[in-house]
């Protein structure tokens, strides 16, 4: 059996899964903020909104791309597991990452929006 054929398979079919889950869960949810931060203009936040999911796809599955290639030995199922811990852990870290990333980016927008409506009233 060839295990690095194996590990590649479910390193991708996880984390593929992984990152379309989280960019529609930030896809849903962010929708609101944005709203808020745009003033109600939905077209606007709607466009952002998959404009941000786009980046999110690129950056996910280009780092998955470039960390498929494994570089040690997989000889056993042990290794297999090994390997796809350590793979799919630094996938779901930079998934994490991102989605404390885009919420502390939404507060802050939502925050000066909030200042700047203060201000104009």
């Amino acid at each position: 059996m060839n295990y690095f054929i194996l590990t590649y398979a479910v390193y991708l079919l996880v984390s593929i899964l992984l990152t379309i889950w989280v960019a529609r869960v930030l896809f849903n949810n962010g929708r609101i903020f944005l709203v808020d931060i745009f003033s109600g203009n939905t077209p606007l936040a709607d466009s952002v909104n998959k404009l941000l999911v786009v980046g999110f796809y690129l950056i996910n599955i280009g780092y998955m791309s470039l960390a498929l290639k494994e570089t040690g030995g997989i000889g056993s199922i042990q290794a297999v597991i090994e390997v796809l811990s350590h793979k799919l852990g630094l996938i779901i870290l930079i998934l994490g990452g991102m989605h404390f990333l885009n919420l502390t980016i939404f507060f802050k927008l939502r925050n000066r929006t909030q200042k700047s409506k203060a201000a104009n009233h």
